[in-house]
C-alpha cells in the first residue's frame, strides 16, 4: 500500500522523554524544597535580599510597582486557581505575537505548524473550549489574537476553573489578557525591530506612552507591522482498496505561496477620578489589519483515471478586517464596604475577503475558475453591572448581570465559471444573539487555614438567524452553573497549599454554527461529486449547548526565595459533545451527491489529565550553582467519546500532552542575558468516527534569545525561533466501503530571525 502516514514511533519517543525529564526535574525539586523548608527563616530571608556570590558590586534593578503583589504573590492569594503572567515574562523572548507568548504556558497549546501560532488551546481543547477575553470581556467576532501585540499587554490571567464572575463557558478554561492599565511609573518606550525567515522581511515599529495631568491618567499604546510570509506544501490523496491492499488513485499536488499582512492597531486606558469615592474610565480600541496572497499549484496523478482534475492552479487573494470597540466603567464607593461598577462596552468589526483560483490542463487550456467574496458586519453591545460588599466574618459577597447583543450580517457569494451553485440561498445573511446572565459568589476566609470561592451563574442565550434557505432557526438554552473553590493551608505561615474546584461548565454553538450558509470545496467542481477529504461544510440549527461536569486538584509550593513547585489534575465529563462529521448527502447545490461536513451532538465524552510546573532558580537546588532562572512544566491528557469506537476516540485536537523547559541566566559583570526554550507536543491520532479519523504530526520548537543591555533607556534583543524547523504533517482518511481516502499534507516549517531595539524615552 503506497499511502503514507505521520509516523507514530518518534512522537512516543517525545512523550518519553518528556515524561522523564519532567520526572527527573520534580525529583530534584522535592530535594530543593525540602532544604528550603529547614533553612531558618533568617537565613532564608538574609539568602532572599544577598547577591550572588561575586555579584557584590552588580547593581540592583529597583522597580516601583505601585503596590502590586508580585505574579507568584497574585496567584497564592486567589482563592480560585489562577495563573498570573507579567510584563516580565511576556517581554522575555521579545515575540512577535500573542500566540508565541501563550504557547510556552502550563496546559496551554496552539494549532499551527511550529512557528506559526494558532489559537490557543488550554489542556488541547480549543473551538470554544477555552475562554477568551481581553480586558474581561469576551472576543469579538472574527477578531484574531494576532492583531494583539505582545507590547500591548500588561498581564495574562489562566484560570483553570471557571468562575461566575469571568463566565462558565470555560470547559477547557479561560485565558483573559490584560491590555495596559493605568498610571503605576511614567513609560515612554518605543521598539523598532524586523524579522527575517526565508529571505522575507517582517519591520515593526510599537509605542508605549502613560502619564498622569491631576485627576485624569492616560496609556496609550500603538503598533504598525508587516508580515511577508513564503508558504511552501503538499498534500498526497491515495485512494486503497483495502480488499487487496491495490492503489486506485495517488495524487500529489505542491504549492508555493506568498502572503503579505499589513496590520495597524491602537488601544488606550483613559481614567478620570471624579471624586474622592467615583472613577470614569474609557478604554477604545482600534485594530485593523489587510492582506494579500499569492499561491500557485502543481498536481501530478501517476495513478488513477485519467485525466486529474487540473495540472496545475493559481489563486490569488485578498482581505481586510477592522475592529472598532469602546469599553466604559464607572466605579463607585458607596461606604460601608460597599462598591458598585457599571460598564457599558459597544464593539463593530467588518470584514471583506475576495479569492480567484484558475485551473489548467497540461497544455495550460483554462479549464475552470471559481471565484469567492464575502462581506461580514458583527455589532456588539454589552451592558454589564456589578455590586461587592464586606461582610463580616471575613465574607466578600459579589452579584453583577450581563446583558449582551450580537448581530450579524453576512454577504457571501461563490462562483465557478460564471455560475453560482448556491443560487437557491440568500446572498445576504442575518443572524443575531441576545444573552443575559445574572451571578452572585461568595469569597470567604474561614479561618487562618481554609478559604472558600462558591458562586451561582445562570446564563441564557436566544440565536436566530435566516440560513440563507428560507428557514428561519430559532436556537434556545439556559444553564445553571454552580461553583466551588476552596484553598487550604496546613499551616497558616507554610508556603504550601492545596486547592480543589467543583464546577459546571458549558459550550454554546456559535452563530456559525448554528445557521452558517454552506461553504463549498474549492477543489472539486459543485457540478460533479467531490472527496470525503474535501468536504462542503454547513451548519446544523439543531445543536444544543455542551454541558461540562468537573473538578480540579492542586498542590502548590511556594519556594522562600520565589519561584513555585504545583501538580494540578482534572476531569470533565460532558454531555451532548458536538463534533463535525462528514456524511455523503443529496444537497440542493449539485445534481451529484455530495460529502458535507456537519457539527451534530454525539453525546457523552469525558477529559482528564495531571499538569506539572515548576520554576525556580538553580542556585535554590545546589548550594554554590549560578542563578540560572528555571522554567519547566509538563501537562498529560486523555479523553474518550462514548460514540466513537477506541482506541484513539479522544477530543478533537487534543494531544497525549505538551511540555515546555526554559532557561534563563544573565552573565556576571556583563550586559547580556541568554535563554532558552524547548516546546514539545507529540502526534496524535484521532478517531472521529466509526469510519473517519485524523492524525496530527509531532511538533518541537526550540527558541533562544539573546538580550544586550547598553544602559536603562537602550537595549538590543536578538531572537531565534523554531531553530529545530522540521516538517510538519497531517492527516486525514475516511473509509467508505473497501476503499479509504486518505490525505497527507506537508508543511515545512523555517528558522525565524527577529532583532528589537528598545528604548525608553
Amino acid at each position: 500500500m503506497h499511502t503514507t502516514t505521520p509516523t507514530r514511533s518518534r512522537p512516543l519517543a517525545t512523550a518519553r522523554a518528556m515524561g522523564a525529564l519532567s520526572a527527573l526535574t520534580l525529583l530534584a525539586l522535592a530535594g530543593a524544597s525540602a532544604t528550603a523548608q529547614t533553612q531558618p527563616p533568617a537565613a532564608a530571608a538574609s539568602a532572599a535580599s544577598a547577591p550572588p556570590a561575586g555579584q557584590a558590586s552588580t547593581p540592583q534593578r529597583v522597580e516601583v510597582t505601585g503596590g502590586r503583589e508580585s505574579d507568584n504573590e497574585q496567584r497564592r492569594q486567589s482563592t480560585a486557581a489562577k495563573i498570573v503572567i507579567g510584563r516580565e515574562e511576556i517581554e522575555r523572548f521579545g515575540d512577535s505575537t500573542v500566540g508565541e507568548v501563550l504557547k510556552r504556558l502550563p496546559g496551554v497549546t496552539t494549532s499551527g505548524a511550529p512557528g506559526r501560532g494558532g489559537p490557543p488551546r488550554m489542556r488541547g481543547l480549543g473551538a470554544g473550549y477555552t475562554q477568551l477575553l481581553i480586558d474581561g470581556q469576551r472576543v469579538p467576532p472574527g477578531f484574531s489574537l494576532e492583531s494583539l501585540t505582545p507590547e500591548q499587554i500588561e498581564r495574562i490571567e489562566i484560570f483553570r476553573a471557571p468562575t461566575a464572575e469571568t463566565g462558565a463557558r470555560a470547559i477547557g478554561g479561560t485565558i483573559n489578557i490584560v491590555t495596559r492599565e493605568g498610571y503605576k511609573r511614567r513609560i515612554n518606550d518605543l521598539r523598532l525591530g524586523f524579522g527575517v525567515e526565508r529571505g522575507e522581511i517582517t519591520p515593526g515599529l510599537f509605542w508605549t506612552r502613560n502619564d498622569s495631568v491631576g485627576d485624569f491618567i492616560y496609556t496609550v499604546s500603538g503598533g504598525a507591522y508587516r508580515n511577508r510570509r513564503s508558504n511552501p506544501g503538499s498534500t498526497r490523496t491515495t485512494e486503497t482498496d483495502l480488499d487487496n491492499d491495490s492503489v486506485l488513485r495517488d495524487q500529489v499536488e505542491t504549492s508555493d505561496g506568498l502572503s503579505t499582512r499589513l496590520g495597524l492597531n491602537l488601544t488606550s486606558r483613559l481614567q478620570w477620578r471624579l471624586g474622592p469615592a467615583d472613577t470614569l474610565v474609557l478604554m477604545p480600541a482600534v485594530f485593523h489589519s489587510q492582506g494579500d496572497s499569492q499561491r500557485h499549484y502543481d498536481l501530478q496523478q501517476p495513478i488513477g483515471p485519467a485525466p486529474a482534475l487540473y495540472a496545475s492552479a493559481d489563486s490569488d487573494g485578498d482581505n481586510r478586517f477592522t475592529l472598532a470597540r469602546l469599553n466604559s466603567q464607572w466605579r463607585s464607593t458607596l461606604g460601608s464596604g460597599l462598591r458598585l461598577e457599571a460598564g457599558a462596552n459597544v464593539s463593530s468589526a467588518r470584514g471583506r475577503s475576495q479569492s480567484l483560483r484558475q485551473e489548467f490542463d497540461a497544455a495550460q487550456t483554462l479549464l475552470r475558475t471559481v471565484h469567492d467574496s464575502s462581506r461580514t458586519r458583527d455589532r456588539t453591545a454589552l451592558l454589564t453591572g456589578k455590586l461587592s460588599k464586606l461582610l463580616d466574618g471575613e465574607h466578600s459577597l459579589v452579584s453583577g448581570a450581563e446583558l449582551e447583543r450580537l448581530n450579524r450580517g453576512e454577504t457571501r457569494s461563490t462562483e465557478q465559471n460564471n455560475q453560482d451553485p448556491l443560487a437557491d440561498f440568500e446572498p445576504d445573511l442575518q443572524a443575531s444573539s441576545l444573552r443575559l446572565a445574572l451571578y452572585a459568589q461568595d469569597e470567604w476566609a474561614i479561618n487562618p487555614n481554609w478559604a472558600a470561592h462558591a458562586g451561582l451563574r445562570w446564563e441564557a442565550i436566544r440565536t436566530r438567524g435566516d440560513s440563507g434557505d428560507g428557514k428561519h432557526p430559532d436556537n434556545r438554552s439556559s444553564v445553571l452553573t454552580p461553583l466551588l473553590h476552596a484553598v487550604w493551608k496546613p499551616d497558616p505561615k507554610s508556603r504550601d497549599q492545596l486547592r480543589i474546584s467543583l464546577t459546571r461548565s458549558y459550550k454554546a454553538p456559535t452563530l456559525q454554527n448554528l445557521v452558517a450558509r454552506p461553504s463549498l470545496s474549492s477543489r472539486y467542481p459543485a457540478a460533479g461529486p467531490n472527496s470525503p477529504t474535501s468536504p462542503d461544510r454547513a451548519g446544523n440549527p439543531a445543536l444544543r449547548p455542551e454541558l461540562a461536569t468537573g473538578i480540579d486538584l492542586a498542590l502548590e509550593r511556594y519556594l522562600p526565595q520565589g519561584g513555585v513547585l504545583s501538580a494540578n489534575v482534572f476531569y470533565r465529563r460532558l454531555h451532548d459533545y458536538i463534533r463535525s462529521t462528514t456524511m455523503l448527502e443529496d444537497v440542493s447545490w449539485s445534481p451529484s451527491p455530495r460529502y458535507v461536513s456537519r457539527p451534530k451532538n454525539l453525546g457523552r465524552a469525558s477529559t482528564q489529565g495531571i499538569e506539572l510546573e515548576a520554576k525556580f532558580r538553580l542556585d535554590q537546588l545546589i548550594a554554590g550553582a549560578p542563578p540560572v532562572e528555571l522554567r519547566n512544566n509538563l501537562s498529560l491528557f486523555h479523553s474518550r467519546v462514548s460514540a466513537v469506537p477506541g482506541p484513539d476516540n479522544r477530543l478533537d485536537q487534543q494531544p497525549h500532552g505538551t511540555a515546555n523547559i526554559g532557561a534563563d541566566y544573565r552573565f556576571r559583570g556583563t550586559p547580556l542575558t541568554l535563554g532558552g526554550s524547548l516546546n514539545l507536543t507529540p502526534g496524535y491520532r484521532t478517531q472521529l468516527s466509526d469510519i473517519q479519523r485524523t492524525e496530527a504530526g509531532a511538533k518541537r520548537q526550540f527558541d533562544a534569545y539573546a538580550l544586550w543591555v547598553f544602559d536603562p533607556a537602550m537595549q538590543l534583543r536578538l531572537l531565534a525561533s523554531n531553530l529545530t524547523a522540521a516538517d510538519y504533517r497531517s492527516a486525514n482518511a475516511i473509509d467508505l466501503g473497501s476503499v479509504r481516502t486518505q490525505a497527507v499534507s506537508t508543511t515545512p516549517t523555517a528558522v525565524n530571525w527577529q532583532l528589537r531595539l528598545e528604548l525608553k524615552l
